[in-house]
């Protein structure tokens, strides 16, 4: 019994230590002429580079303009910027850009407008998104 009871406790300790480590944060190398996510919403109306990790991407096909939507570095509702893709857009991405993009970082040039107050890009060419490597610095 006391075998038992104390492999429990060993096990739960191992979980416990698995659940408290972090994974460490890839670092990337942002192009010079590029602003975060967060800072767009100081540059509504202007053409920049936005860069951020996409956290959500989710293509709405039964909504009017079947857009995709790609949520930088938070999602909804609590949304730092978001990308558009319309449908009729989309072949020109070849792999589907919510699997493209999703868990990655990348960088969006374009027109930073304004949707209920939230930052947003429209994108309509693939040119228009770069997806970072990470630097390989911590």
């Amino acid at each position: 019994m006391k075998i038992r009871a104390g492999y429990h406790l060993f096990l739960s300790l191992i979980l416990i230590a698995a659940c408290q480590q972090k994974t460490p944060e890839q670092k990337y190398d942002l192009p010079a002429e590029a602003i975060t996510a967060s800072d767009a919403v100081n540059c509504i109306g202007e053409t920049k580079m936005v860069c951020g990790e996409v956290v959500r991407a989710v293509y709405y096909w039964w909504f009017r303009g079947q857009p995709t939507y790609i949520k930088l570095d938070k999602s909804h509702p609590k949304q730092i910027l978001t990308v558009v893709i319309w449908g009729t857009d989309r072949q020109k991405f070849g792999i589907p850009p919510e699997n493209r993009f999703i868990n990655k970082t990348i960088c969006v040039t374009g027109l930073i407008e304004e949707e209920d107050g939230i930052p947003q890009v429209i994108v309509s060419s693939p040119l228009q998104i770069k997806i970072l490597a990470p630097s390989g610095r911590e």
